[in-house]
């Protein structure tokens, strides 16, 4: 699959460091590749203070094997402090027409929760909220350069489509004017990848509604789990009777259900516990956990009167 306030990556990122062995420590010398799957294998926040400009010079490396520099570009999209040289190095690569497509393709991606987390907060609330972050990801200056690239790397028609495609992906999710009309555009393309696309945008811009209604029928499923999971996060109410019939069906797919649950607690959470009581006695432990965690962030929601405005999720339902 391609990830309520629409923009929880700072935290959710968080939430995936857990221990307190600092890599630092291991003093042994490490080969390139082996530094690779030891970072793959560590949770973010224990990485070294040096892993962004490995990463970096891995992206560069162009005798490096290209597998080694995917993994690299989709590392470092996990970095909890990254550095102006990681983002240069992933929009040198991203730019440059002679690299290969899935490595420009991946290093879009990788701009996405950096965008979306520099759009999202201030330096303020970094200390308030990342007290582990000495400062955001990226400052507002960078963010407006990297925008305005990706900007004109999507209008360039030379662009492969793919690389164009997750372009919009990442981009969209510190949204601007022009995502719109180009979510628009690749919904009626009638092009099966654009469809998708625009439908994974759509978590982060407002007012399509009936576009993701129609995803909803769609038979293609990753098209459909998209749009389950677009009218979860902006609680849209006419999405209830197919998320819940999803919720009650044994048929279902399990990614699938994961998102109806998470849909069914965002679009009507007061009768959403008595829809997902029962799945609580699933054999399924993911099954099991979403639930719960579905049911604990009903607890958390703001009563209707304090519902947001029309450009914004009404929910905090997490879209990572």
């Amino acid at each position: 699959m391609i990830s309520g306030s629409r923009r929880t990556h700072g935290p959710v990122r968080i939430a995936d460091g857990y221990g307190e062995v600092n890599p630092c420590d291991m003093r042994p010398k490490k080969t390139r590749k082996t530094d690779l799957v030891t970072l793959r294998s560590t949770p973010p926040w224990e990485w070294p203070s040096s892993a962004a400009r490995f990463l970096a010079e891995t992206l560069l490396d162009r005798l490096a094997k290209e597998a080694d520099r995917l993994l690299a570009a989709e590392l470092a999209g996990e970095v909890p402090s990254t550095t102006d040289e990681l983002v240069d190095a992933l929009l040198s690569v991203l730019q440059s027409g002679d690299e290969p497509e899935a490595l420009r393709s991946r290093a879009a991606i990788s701009l996405g929760p950096l965008l979306e987390y520099a759009d999202e907060f201030s330096l303020e609330d970094i200390a308030d909220i990342l007290p582990v972050a000495e400062t955001p990801p990226i400052d507002a200056e960078t963010l407006r350069r990297i925008q305005a690239l990706l900007h004109k790397l999507y209008l360039d028609a030379s662009v492969p489509d793919l690389v164009r495609r997750k372009i919009l992906e990442a981009s969209v999710r510190a949204p601007q004017d022009w995502h719109r009309a180009a979510i628009r555009a690749a919904y009626s393309s009638g092009r099966r990848d654009w469809v998708l696309t625009s439908v994974f945008c759509m978590r982060f811009a407002s007012r399509f509604g009936k576009q993701v209604l129609q995803a909803l029928e769609s038979d293609d499923p990753e098209i459909q789990f998209e749009a389950v999971r677009a009218g979860g996060i902006w609680g849209l109410d006419e999405a209830w009777p197919h998320v819940v019939s999803l919720v009650g069906s044994d048929e279902t797919d399990k990614d699938l259900l994961l998102a109806a649950i998470n849909a069914v607690a965002c679009i009507r959470p007061g009768e959403a516990p008595a829809i997902l009581i029962d799945l609580l006695d699933a054999d399924d432990e993911d099954i099991v956990e979403t639930v719960q965690e579905a049911l604990a962030m009903i607890e958390d929601f703001p009563d209707a009167d304090d519902a947001a405005g029309d450009d914004d999720p009404p929910w905090d339902c997490g879209a990572a």
